[in-house]
């Protein structure tokens, strides 16, 4: 699989939140219901996760400039709230809402932007990892120092209402 690379660079100034994706729903990502496939929700925030990390290691925006230093998903959770038609232009934003040495989580919103509705949600938890020694490792200082920034921009924005939940029966 090919994830698109979307680039941006870092000026110091931090949106709250950041809007990093712009796109349109694919031919290929349609279903048979004639919307955006569940999976593909993933996908276009797979692009929000790429952008957000190339745009915190700038300028070194390939993998090749991090020299390993990467991260890794180990969690996310996707609340499907509306439904994409075929070429219905999109948006994500993207809110950095928790952050240790070796972990951050990200929060996505995926907006209908033919009227600005809320179309998903996607929380994600991800982990510093060296590809050269395919273990987990903190931060690069440069890293921590921008993820700080961020994080600090993002506090104002306060905890998303679908964060930190899990799959349950009950009404919440």
């Amino acid at each position: 699989m090919i994830t698109e690379t979307i680039l941006h660079h870092w000026t110091g100034e931090i949106a709250a939140p950041l809007r990093l994706v712009d796109t349109r729903v694919k031919p290929e990502w349609i279903d048979e219901y004639q919307h955006l496939n569940m999976a593909h929700y993933l996908t276009i925030c797979d692009q929000a996760n790429w952008a957000f990390w190339n745009w915190v290691n700038h300028p070194a925006q390939s993998m090749d400039a991090r020299d390993g230093h990467e991260y890794v998903i180990v969690e996310n959770h996707v609340h499907y709230i509306g439904e994409l038609p075929l070429d219905a232009p999109l948006y994500v934003t993207t809110q950095l809402t928790g952050l240790d040495d070796k972990r951050f989580i990200l929060f996505h919103r995926v907006w209908d932007a033919r009227n600005d509705s809320l179309a998903a949600t996607n929380e994600v938890k991800s982990l510093g990892f060296n590809l050269k020694r395919r273990g987990i490792e903190s931060w690069t200082a440069p890293v921590r120092a921008r993820l700080d920034q961020v994080l600090v921009a993002h506090e104002a924005l306060g905890v998303p209402e679908q964060a930190g939940q899990g799959i349950a029966l009950k009404r919440r």
